[in-house]
């Protein structure tokens, strides 16, 4: 506690009244425990910061939560860095103890936002079972349901501009001159991922993975089906209905 103490002594100020505010404000909503299922391009990481802030959720994505949990060296950051040095996969086990460790930070207090996982029937299993055990369950499981076709056309046409991050679209925001960033005229890259053939691939394993979890959580009455091609603002208001 006296450790603590002193740290606070070095936050400026403003950063202690913006948390204040924030906590003030979050301290009469409703909790949430929220997961985020979606094909790449669906829209999920545009959604995601809205629903965090909104609600004060914690947004909890495995990918980072694991490198983050290795470069802390954690007990089970140290267990997950064992196996990976080994090529092994990260076990379920392992990453659902990640989850129920970032669940105990105040910021998670309000509930999460869960994206990426899980990817699997047994791994719903034991993120219930996880979650149960401090007496709390999932409440919605949000389903952003949009056609392959319409994924393809929004991430094959998507272009960026390495050095700054700017990034363009051949149809929905095209570069004045096609193929060159609008400031500095250097030439536009697609990332590797975008093409069709690797899209192709990863929507396959995609909707592979996740059927048997939707089916599972169908039985637990928890999914809400979200329109995922509608406009941005359009999406935002459907998940609003769908978790209040």
């Amino acid at each position: 506690m006296a450790a603590a103490a002193a740290n606070l002594e070095d936050v400026p100020n403003d950063v202690l009244f913006h948390e204040l505010l924030r906590r003030m404000k979050c301290a009469p909503k409703q909790e949430k425990r929220l997961i985020l299922v979606g094909p790449p391009g669906c829209g999920k990481g545009t959604q995601s910061p809205i629903l965090k802030e909104e609600h004060c959720l914690c947004h909890l994505a495995t990918g980072d939560m694991l490198r983050a949990a290795v470069a802390k060296q954690t007990p089970l950051g140290l267990q997950a860095k064992a196996a990976m040095d080994q090529g092994a996969l990260v076990s379920d086990d392992l990453v659902v103890g990640i989850i129920e460790e970032a669940l105990k930070r105040p910021s998670c207090s309000k509930g999460f936002i869960l994206d990426g996982f899980p990817r699997t029937v047994v791994q719903a299993q034991k993120l219930d079972a996880a979650l149960e055990k401090q007496g709390v369950k999932v409440d919605k499981v949000l389903n952003f349901e949009i056609e392959d076709s319409v994924l393809e056309e929004r991430i094959t046409g998507r272009w960026i501009h390495p050095a700054s991050g700017r990034s363009y679209h051949s149809k929905f925001a095209p570069p004045k001159v096609p193929g060159r960033d609008d400031i500095t005229g250097e030439p536009l890259l697609q990332r590797k991922d975008d093409t069709v053939e690797v899209l192709k691939k990863r929507l396959s394993s995609f909707h592979e993975q996740t059927t048997p979890v939707i089916e599972y959580y169908l039985k637990k009455g928890v999914v809400r089906n979200i329109e995922a091609a509608k406009p941005a603002n359009v999406v935002t208001q459907e998940i609003q209905k769908a978790i209040s």
